[in-house]
Formats: C-alpha cells, structure tokens, sequence
C-alpha cells in the first residue's frame, strides 16, 4: 500500500520519502505596538515559588504565555533597589528576594520569550513608593549632599540598565519613579538627606534628569531607544505635577505621562471625562500618554483571609461585580483611552491570585477578586478586552 501511494504522489511532488519534507511556514506576523495591552506581573515568581496555578481553558500554563496568548503586548515589572524584606517575612524558611535585579532579570527573561515588549518600574526605593511613601534606600541613607545624589540615581539607573542590555534583555520602556505625586526620596529620611519632594522642584528635577541621562547614555549605546515614562497617581493631579516639574522642574526630555486610574479610589476623574483628560494632557505638554495603573473586582468573594482592597466600595453605574461587568469596565476603560489618543492601558497585577506568597501585611492576595483569573486559577473572561473591537 505505501509503495503503491508513493508512486501515485510522484505524480504531483517531486521525491517520495519516509520524513515529511519541511512545509514551508508563512512568516510570523509582526506584533502589534500602536496600542498596549499591558500586565503587571511583578509578583508572578514568587506567586509560582510559593504554589500558586495558573489555567488557561482549564489547562496548566505558564502565566506568561497565557498572557501572550490572551493579547498581552507590554508586561511591566517593579524593580525595588535592595528588598531583603521580601525574604524576611518567610522566616527561616526565605530562600530569595523577590523584586530585586535578579528577579526582575528572570521576569524579564520569562515575558519576553512571549514576545510583548518589557516596561522596567524603578522605585528608587527598598519597598513600594507611592503617593504618600519614598522611602530612602538603606544604601543611600549617609548621603548628605545634592551631587552625590544625582550620582547615586545616575550610576544605579545606568548599572542596571547596562547589566539587562548586556543580557539580551534591555527594556523598551523605562518609568522612572513610581506614583511620584509627592517627590522622589523624601520619607523615611535620615536628618540632612537632600530630600527631592515637589515642594522642591528645581532639586526633584535634578534628580530626574540624573536618571534620564542614565537611560539615553545606555539607549545611545544600545543602538535603539528606550522610552521614558514619569507617573503620577490619579488623573487629577497630573495636570499638576507635570507643570511644576515641567516648569520648575526644568524635565523635558521623556517621552510619555504615566497615571494610575482606579475609579474606585479616584473618582474625582468620572470614566467618562477621562478621554478629554487625557487628550488635554497631549495638547498642553506635548507628550504621549499612558495608563500604567488600573483594575476592577469581578467578585466580592474572597479566596483568604488576607482582606481584599477592592470590593467594598459602590460599584461604578453599569459595571457591576462580577465577571461580565469587570469585563465591560475594562472595554469602556480602554475605549476612553484611545478616544483621548492615549498609547495603552497596564492592569496592576491581573495575576495576583492567592497563594503562600508573604507580604508585609498578611499572606496569600488582597487583590485575587481583582486578578483576571478565577479562585482556582483559570483565566477569566475579564482577559477579552484585549482582544475586543474598538472604535
């Protein structure tokens, strides 16, 4: 029979063998990077260390590909300078810093095998910056001089960027700062530290432009641009912020506004103002703009007993609870966002789902009914505003 069908199929191809010659592959189509469809996935190592599951159609993957997979583009990691606490809360039984250069390096290495594009956070800082915290690092607590600042902030931008470029691995963006609406290295601060808060601005934008002059002497190096986001926490303080930094501040050369958006937490942007928000920015400042921050609950559920952040306040009109309506807030998020000419929305750690993972205030997730996976670790429908239709 198999004699009989070779001889029959040298007919039409021009040799019969027992391997299948190579079928000739269409080539891959090339990503999609006008808008992002960005993750925070900052905890996903330790959530995989310490048990966590991930599914995608009740399949086992990695949590990576399921984000590639769903239409995740852009995946931003934290990078803390040095956070012996995330080793700390585990005891004896620590093994590991998580959000150091050496995780973030694995993060990195692991996303970008999926293809999107890398968003590296630097928070200048040992643990989480935000509004109302810039903790000075332990490792910059003796200084006490303005210039020995903006070196310190110069040489450990341009010493961590070098070493991912040198690894294949160097970012396509860089955020500079995080929810910096406060200043930069102002909490936390032993007597006679030059703090860098935005009731000085001509010092914070010191210190910013030290860390931009790192990242272009590394992007010049690395023959590629790498773009470079500030961030402010709640749209109606952006305005703000980037005036006086702008102004005062004497920062120019970046290429894009970052802001957290939680309507829950920030509701003094409605989703509905939020494109004309956006585009005035553009308008006023000349620069792009990009959601880094946002999510909404699914559930009123809980997996642990680690008490949930989001979930007791009244759900935005028409967006109820639950899968369907975090689903719909995030496809009018994102339409508001390109109706204002912005460049993307990050979902603020969609993988935080529970599991041993310690913090420093309990363990497992006080975000798993905000995670776009369900309390058994399956993707939920949530992840299809990725893939939606927009106008």
């Amino acid at each position: 029979m198999w004699l009989r069908l070779c001889l029959a199929a040298m007919v039409v191809f021009t040799g019969c063998q027992e391997d299948d010659a190579p079928v000739p592959q269409e080539p891959a189509a090339v990503p999609d990077f006008s808008f992002y469809f960005g993750a925070d996935l900052s905890y996903v190592n330790q959530i995989l260390d310490q048990g966590g599951v991930y599914k995608n159609q009740g399949q086992v993957q990695s949590p990576y590909k399921i984000f590639k997979d769903r239409g995740t583009n852009l995946v931003r990691f934290r990078l803390w300078h040095t956070p012996t606490w995330t080793q700390q809360v585990y005891g004896p039984a620590g093994t590991a810093e998580y959000g150091n250069l050496a995780d973030v390096e694995k993060g990195i290495r692991l996303a970008k095998e999926q293809g999107p594009h890398m968003l590296l956070d630097f928070h200048y800082s040992d643990t989480w910056a935000d509004p109302g915290k810039q903790d000075v690092p332990v490792a910059w607590a003796g200084i006490r001089e303005v210039a020995v600042l903006k070196d310190s902030v110069y040489g450990y931008t341009k010493r961590t960027l070098t070493y991912l470029h040198s690894r294949g691995l160097l970012p396509e963006l860089v955020q500079l700062g995080n929810e910096t609406n406060g200043g930069m290295l102002y909490t936390a601060a032993p007597a006679g530290f030059p703090i860098a808060p935005i009731a000085q601005p001509e010092r914070l934008g010191e210190v910013i432009n030290s860390a931009i002059k790192a990242v272009r002497e590394v992007s010049a190096s690395a023959g590629r641009k790498t773009k470079i986001l500030l961030h402010v926490a709640d749209p109606q303080h952006v305005e703000y912020w980037f005036t006086k930094v702008m102004g005062q501040g004497g920062v120019s050369d970046f290429d894009l506004i970052g802001f957290s958006y939680y309507p829950l937490w920030h509701p003094a942007v409605p989703l509905a103002q939020l494109s004309n928000q956006i585009a005035a920015w553009k308008t006023k400042f000349r620069k792009d703009v990009l959601l880094l921050e946002t999510a909404y609950p699914w559930t009123t559920q809980w997996n642990d007993t680690y008490s949930n952040l989001l979930g007791g306040q009244t759900p935005l009109q028409g967006f109820p609870y639950t899968q369907e309506g975090q689903l719909n807030f995030l496809k009018a998020l994102t339409q508001e966002v390109k109706d204002g000419g912005g460049q993307g929305v990050v979902y603020w750690e969609p993988a935080w789902i529970t599991s041993n993972l310690k913090d420093l205030w309990g363990t497992g997730s006080p975000w798993e009914n905000a995670a776009l996976f369900d309390f058994n670790g399956n993707a939920l429908m949530g992840f299809d505003y990725m893939r939606a239709t927009y106008k």
